[in-house]
Formats: structure tokens, sequence, C-alpha cells
């Protein structure tokens, strides 16, 4: 996928700056850190459109992404991070929970965890909020450059088992420094647009 087109249409800190648009809508959840913009810039092909910072918790709202006037990338805040305030923290989950308990354009979750470790409680509350919603969710296994090839799969089963994930759920190894993982994250994007049509 070759994204011609790409811009940051809407910065919310509330459901009512959300854009008004009929267009498809895949949102990134994940533990703060776990790669999210490096994610969405690699699918775009841009280097930081999605900002990408060292510190956790960098970003505080819903980040709309207009990809070729086909979709929207949403960019969720990050969860997971002790040093945010626990105010803020509150703020910044009652809005990612009105978003993806209510947005009627959004197609999929892409839930982030960092290949290399088991899923912690904050992920394994996250997988079941959205099993309980019923969201379809694909999950990427980011910063898979860091381990060896070999242990891939084996990390794969580790966490599929871990989520109670059944084969239904799409998996895939991402990393933003080889691209391993863009095709395959794009190849569900695609359908679940061409389902819609």
């Amino acid at each position: 996928m070759i994204v011609n087109k790409v811009s940051l249409e809407a910065v919310c800190a509330r459901p009512d700056q959300y854009p008004a648009s009929p267009l498809p809508q895949f949102a990134f959840v994940g533990r703060s850190n776990v790669g999210k913009s490096s994610l969405i810039n690699t699918l775009i092909g841009r280097k930081a459109l999605a900002r990408v910072s060292q510190n956790p918790g960098k970003t505080r709202t819903i980040n709309f992404y207009n990809v070729d006037e086909k979709l929207f990338f949403v960019d969720l805040p990050g969860y997971g991070y002790a040093k945010a305030l626990r105010k803020e923290s509150e703020k910044w989950g009652r809005l990612a929970e009105d978003y993806l308990k209510n947005s009627a354009q959004l197609r999929r979750i892409i839930f982030l965890v960092d290949i290399r470790h088991d899923p912690q409680p904050s992920d394994l509350q996250m997988c079941e909020w959205l099993k309980y919603y019923n969201r379809p969710m694909l999950i990427a296994a980011t910063k898979s450059d860091k381990i060896k090839n070999a242990a891939r799969a084996k990390r794969i089963a580790a966490l599929r088992s871990g989520f109670g994930a059944d084969d239904s759920v799409p998996f895939a190894a991402f990393s933003g420094e080889t691209r391993e993982g863009f095709d395959s994250v794009w190849e569900i994007i695609l359908r679940d647009i061409t389902d819609l049509n």
C-alpha cells in the first residue's frame, strides 16, 4: 500500500471535536511507549507525522489522520503509564473509552503489545474490554527487530495464549525499523474497507 496524501485532520480533547466524516476509522491502542506513533508513521510512509516521543504518556488527545481521503488512522492516548497524574490519566481514559465504545465509523482496533514481554495487567484489561464490546482487533506485536527470528513464532504463540485469542484474531509481528508486518497490517485494513462496499 502506497499512501499519497495524509494529514492530521483533528486533535481532539472532547467527543464533540471528532471529525464529522463517514470515512472508516482504524484506531491504534496500546501501553504508553509501545510504538503507536512509529507504527502509524511506518504504515503511512512518513517519518514524523505522528509524533514519536521518548517520554511515555505524551499523547493526551485523540488524533485523527486522514489517509488519502479513504480512511482515518486514529491515535489514542497510551495507557498504563504510572507517572501520569491520576486525574489526567482518568480523563484520557474516559476520552478513549467513549471513542472506542461509541464511534460508528470504527472498523477495527490495532492493539499494540511489545513482542518481548508477556501481557501486562492493563493489556489484559484492554483486551477483555474490546472483547466485551465486540470490537474487531488486530494484535500487532511491536519491536520484533529486538528479538531473533527464531523466537518470533514462540513469542506470538505466548501472546495469543496470554490474551486467550483464538485463530480468528489476526496477529502481526511488527517493526518500524525493518518494516516487518507492514503488508500484513495493510492487508487486514484494506480487507475491512473492501467488506464495506
